[in-house]
């Protein structure tokens, strides 16, 4: 109760002396005298008792020890006869000057003093560069009181995953006093946004006391007493200097009335900057857009159609000079379009055209756009699947610290957490915004006869024939919906969440709910930018493979497309609308860009096809070998047979013949059941080949149709002569002929 009672009475004006008498001054001159006592003399101190009685009260009331208490009083006492003023009329500047003094040992005392008299405040002292602040507000509100709030900051910080190490929690300790002599009270619910976010921004860059703060606030934050925290990163926002500034309150005002996605908004307004940066160096006499012709606006069109990178811009980029890309050409039509939409539709401006039409994206630009899934290659995307399943410590990256330069420094996340997002990555299929939005308690198991499985222990025996459920986040492009994933996200989730710190809630962006996130440290969820920035070249190093290949960078949105084409390239693929479902697509025209037939399946499927196959088909040729060596076979004996399945044909050109697959049974045909031709197959010195035959439509469709299609062809060629000359009409006029309908082959549904 003393501490916090000093504490309330510290910054509580009192009334300190403000005139000398005559007698006070005399003994304040001989005091500082070379060679006197100075306060070391009991005459002196009698004689100044009303100079320096209320500095013994407030020195007891902060808990200044007695020499402490001296030691200021000598300073004052100095300073008294230097600025020829009782130390009670002091004010801002004369206290800091005194504090300020080099070589004084009791710089904190006398700030602490000045403060309490309300001749300075904690902001004034803080400007002090030599300033121990730790040792000032020990003096002001007590070593208790400070130590208690510091200590609340630090067991927050250790709850949600952060280490412990002396140096870095003496900066710590100093930020964290420094925060609450600004604010007066030794209370952590007396800081402001404003005050830590000052104090972040005046520390050097890269300092331990600018981490500090930045930590402070985060815990700040976590803890409930700061709506948000500090932002790691200032980006340099666009100069409006080149813009006029008619058309920059235009924009401005768009932006605070849009509702559209954040993301959105900031993209939008700073295209719509360019057309202003282009407006002015163009057409400078128009400044807003209910100035705007349809002339005007076809001008900017073509503008951006021939546009070239940095043209409108005013930072530094790569490629200067080098023509736009169709889609960032798209996006900053895209962008004017919907400003003056809004414009026009709010009543802002008068509707002088159609804007749809007038900022339409030209269709030689939109021809150039196209969804491209850029799928990895599959010995690529096996090593990187190995690489995620067998991440040990060894392979997670470290750093060293401004005050630990000496250390190899440690990871920035647990080995836990790490292979649980590599396994999402590379099994689940999500984007990486809905990645880094899964909640605690995502995976749900479920047997077939429908009883859960284990809950978030990675019991592989009680999830034995389970289905692991994944509960995927509301997305871009629809609510939250569930989808079965690998038992071994569900292992690595689970076993990710025995390990995980207990963390706050977090405001899920796209629901506005306070939700518990599942990737989550330090009081902080994992950017989307982790993948693409830590994780994925992480897997890259150790999978032995290069960040990009022919197609690009390897990004996390590339997963999501190699796992699609293989589902859908699979041995029992996925249909279309199964693979929908699993991607959680709106519609199965977005479905289809993903699902990309591989050079494996479609080979296959080129084969099967027979391309070449269709053209040729392979006939069996018996060669009689007797006829050859005998010589017969020069005196017009036949020797050579091709084999018409309900016959035999000894025609030598018989690739010339019209009639060969529906042969009209000319001289040169040998029908199967006659003897002759029993006899000749029956001969031992008999030698069969096949022999290629390309064929017609026709004749393919009497190979394959069946008889059917023989007759047809049949009657085309009904006065087409055979090669012994009648035509099929005569022969089919003797009565030796059989119809080819009466003769069944020995293989109907196959090539003879």
């Amino acid at each position: 109760m003393a501490v916090e009672a000093r504490a309330e009475r510290a910054f509580t004006t009192s009334v300190g002396p403000t005139y000398f008498t005559a007698e006070e001054w005399a003994e304040v001159t001989a005091a500082v005298a070379p060679g006197a006592f100075g306060l070391r003399s009991m005459h002196t101190r009698r004689t100044l008792k009303r100079l320096f009685a209320p500095m013994d009260d407030a020195g007891a009331l902060l808990g200044l020890h007695r020499h402490t208490i001296y030691r200021v009083q000598s300073v004052v006492l100095h300073a008294m006869w230097t600025y020829g003023t009782a130390w009670g009329s002091w004010g801002r500047d004369t206290w800091l000057a005194v504090a300020g003094t080099e070589g004084i040992s009791c710089r904190a005392a006398v700030l602490a003093i000045g403060i309490h008299f309300g001749g300075l405040t904690g902001a004034d002292a803080l400007t002090i560069e030599r300033l121990e602040a730790t040792t000032l507000a020990r003096r002001l509100f007590g070593s208790e009181a400070v130590d208690r709030e510091v200590e609340r900051v630090r067991a927050y910080l250790r709850t949600v995953g952060y280490g412990v190490h002396s140096n870095y929690w003496v900066a710590l300790l100093t930020a964290i006093s420094r925060l609450l002599v600004h604010a007066g009270r030794a209370e952590l619910e007396a800081i402001t946004f404003d005050a830590l976010a000052q104090a972040h921004a005046g520390s050097p860059q890269r300092s331990m006391r600018r981490r500090a703060y930045y930590r402070v606030a985060h815990a700040l934050h976590g803890m409930g007493l700061l709506p948000h925290g500090l932002r790691r990163r200032v980006y340099q926002t666009t100069s409006l200097a080149d813009v006029d500034p008619v058309w920059v309150e235009w924009c401005e005002r768009w932006r605070r009335t849009s509702t559209l996605a954040p993301n959105t908004v900031q993209r939008t307004y700073y295209s719509v900057l360019k057309a202003g940066r282009w407006l002015l160096r163009e057409h400078p006499s128009v400044r807003s857009p209910d100035e705007w012709t349809r002339d005007l606006a076809i001008e900017y069109v073509a503008a951006v159609d021939h546009g070239i990178v940095g043209d409108l811009i005013t930072t530094n980029v790569q490629h200067r000079g080098a023509p736009l890309l169709a889609r960032s050409k798209a996006w900053l039509l895209s962008a004017t379009r919907r400003f003056f939409i809004d414009c026009q539709e709010w009543g802002w401006c008068p509707i002088r055209f159609d804007a749809t039409r007038t900022f339409a994206t030209p269709r030689s630009v939109k021809a150039l756009i196209a969804p491209n899934p850029r799928v990895l290659a599959d010995d690529a995307w096996a090593k990187l699947l190995w690489a995620g399943l067998n991440l040990e410590q060894a392979d997670l990256p470290t750093g060293s610290t401004s005050f630990r330069p000496e250390s190899q420094g440690w990871p920035a996340y647990p080995l836990a957490l790490v292979k649980a997002s590599a396994i999402a990555w590379l099994f689940t299929g999500l984007r990486s915004d809905e990645l880094v939005r899964l909640r605690v308690g995502c995976i749900r198991w479920q047997r077939a006869d429908g009883a859960p499985g284990a809950g978030v222990t990675p019991d592989r025996e009680r999830n034995e024939g389970a289905t692991c459920l994944l509960d995927v986040p509301t997305h871009k492009t629809g609510g939250s919906y569930t989808k079965p994933v690998d038992p071994m996200v569900g292992e690595a989730f689970a076993a990710w969440e025995l390990q995980r710190r207990p963390q706050p809630l977090f405001i899920d962006r796209k629901t506005s709910e306070r939700v518990a996130i599942l990737f989550a440290w330090r009081g902080r969820p994992l950017r989307t930018s982790y993948f693409n920035e830590t994780l994925i070249p992480l897997l890259c190093r150790k999978a032995g493979i290069p960040f990009e290949d022919a197609r690009g960078r390897i990004t996390s949105h590339r997963a999501r497309a190699t796992i699609a084409s293989q589902l859908y390239n699979a041995k029992e693929p996925m249909t279309l609308f199964e693979l929908q479902a699993w991607l959680g697509h709106r519609s199965p025209e977005t479905t289809q860009h993903y699902a990309r037939i591989t050079p494996t399946t479609l080979a296959k499927a080129y084969n099967d096809a027979g391309y070449f196959a269709r053209n040729v088909r392979t006939i069996e040729v018996l060669i009689d070998r007797d006829a050859i060596t005998s010589g017969a076979a020069a005196t017009g004996t036949p020797w050579q047979y091709f084999d018409l399945g309900h016959g035999l044909c000894t025609y030598s050109f018989f690739e010339q013949c019209p009639h060969r697959m529906a042969c009209a049974r000319c001289d040169f045909y040998m029908p199967k059941d006659s003897t002759k031709a029993q006899l000749f197959e029956a001969k031992g010195n008999l030698q069969r080949m096949l022999a290629e035959i390309r064929l017609t439509d026709d004749e393919r469709a009497a190979v394959t149709e069946g008889a059917h299609a023989v007759d047809n062809l049949l009657e085309r060629l009904a006065d087409v002569p055979t090669p012994a000359g009648p035509t099929p009409q005569q022969l089919a006029q003797s009565a030796s002929f059989i119809p080819l309908a009466t003769l069944t082959p020995a293989d109907p549904g196959s090539p003879p």
